[in-house]
């Protein structure tokens, strides 16, 4: 990652991530094969799959400005809205529907159309700035044995999200973009991606 990249994304939120992901990464059991004798299973095999997962607007937006920090990673990018697809040409993406916690049926969809793409892409982390989505997402990732990071919107002022408050205690890596958020048995501050 250059020196113009860090400062231009956030800077020390966005080494957070990528110095976390890199050591999510080191200590996963990715299923190499080279202590087997079998022999190495090829580069593309052998890279960690990351999810990276959140619902429309300012969620996506940064998320997209953390994209450096697993540029290593086959990903699999998953929001709410096709047309985003545009937003990272090349990349495996997938559209699932939006749902509020009002909307119990479109919620149940979501969940269940989350836990097959999960199942299909089996990553090794989840990452996620929210919401529904990332809930799910995040939940999901951690009963398969995903490592997961979560990092609240920057648009969360006075508290953490509803939605980060329900995944403390799932995330691997538990972020807020406001120092003033952070603290013992609170979320960590590195700072932000905006």
């Amino acid at each position: 990652m250059s020196a113009v990249a860090s400062v231009a994304l956030g800077g020390t939120t966005l080494m957070v991530v990528r110095r976390t992901a890199d050591s999510l990464w080191a200590a996963a059991d990715f299923g190499y094969a080279e202590a087997s004798g079998v022999g190495t299973q090829s580069e593309s095999k052998q890279r960690p799959r990351v999810l990276a997962i959140a619902s429309g607007g300012g969620h996506w937006v940064q998320l997209l400005r953390l994209r450096p920090a697993w540029d290593s990673a086959r990903v699999t990018y998953v929001s709410v809205r096709a047309a985003y697809a545009s937003d990272v040409p090349g990349e495996r993406f997938m559209a699932i529907n939006d749902a509020t916690r009002w909307d119990k049926v479109g919620l149940i969809k979501m969940a269940l159309k989350l836990l097959w793409i999960m199942l299909l892409v089996r990553p090794n982390v989840v990452i996620s700035t929210g919401a529904a989505p990332g809930y799910f997402a995040i939940r999901l990732g951690r009963l398969l044995g995903a490592k997961t990071i979560w990092l609240d919107s920057i648009a969360n002022v006075e508290e953490m999200s509803m939605t980060g408050m329900l995944v403390k205690d799932r995330a691997t890596l538990w972020l807020t973009q406001w120092p003033h958020l952070a603290g013992d048995g609170g979320p960590e501050y590195h700072g932000t991606v905006l």
